[in-house]
């Protein structure tokens, strides 16, 4: 499975990636965070959203 991995120098806290998330894994304070990563179905959706390339997602093994 993979899950997103936020750099938060690289967001800018627009919010595209939480609406564009369907698990609703991600939450948005100062930056972009990632509430809870078990339950990520690694679409890639908040990953393809973000304006700012903030996101990427990381494979577990």
């Amino acid at each position: 499975m993979a899950h997103p991995v936020i750099d938060a120098d690289e967001c800018i806290a627009c919010g595209v990636c939480v609406d564009a998330c369907p698990a609703g894994v991600l939450e948005l304070n100062d930056v972009a965070t990632v509430a809870d990563e078990d339950s990520c179905v690694a679409c890639g959706a908040c990953q393809d959203a973000c304006p700012a390339g903030a996101i990427t997602e990381i494979v577990d093994e």
